[in-house]
């Protein structure tokens, strides 16, 4: 098992990333996590059901609905939707997820190794990791 710091790498390298749970409430983790791949000028895409654009993007239903294939997911969900986000991201051909603080659980982590993904979990934010700033 890779450490902590070879999974963060290892996602991080990913040409694009999606965000499942990305939201135009900039007070809420989804528009930031979104809004931190932009800053960051990393290819990304929104996900969420709810929404047409985000952040003026134009946001996705399900990682199914994406153009192009992702290898690393950021995921901002509740954690029983989370659960059925690491299915979704598998199917699609993802390689990793980062289960972002809050949206995580025993089961999603356990059913997100079952399907081979490599699961960042439990530990930092990714605001934290790419350094994002608040728009003022």
């Amino acid at each position: 098992m890779s450490d902590e710091h070879d999974l963060i790498q290892r996602f991080l390298s990913a040409k694009r990333f999606a965000v499942v749970g990305a939201s135009n409430d900039p007070s809420k983790y989804g528009a930031k996590v979104f809004a931190c791949y932009l800053q960051k000028q990393r290819e990304v895409y929104p996900v969420n059901p709810r929404e047409q654009e985000i952040q003026g993007h134009k946001a996705y239903a399900s990682l199914d609905d994406l153009p192009q294939r992702v290898s690393s997911v950021s995921i901002i969900t509740p954690p029983a939707v989370t659960e059925r986000v690491v299915e979704d991201a598998a199917r699609m051909g993802a390689t990793s997820v980062w289960m972002q603080p809050g949206a995580e659980s025993p089961a999603a982590i356990r059913k997100a190794e079952e399907l081979g993904l490599e699961v960042i979990a439990g530990g930092p934010c990714l605001l934290v990791v790419l350094g994002y700033r608040e728009s003022w």
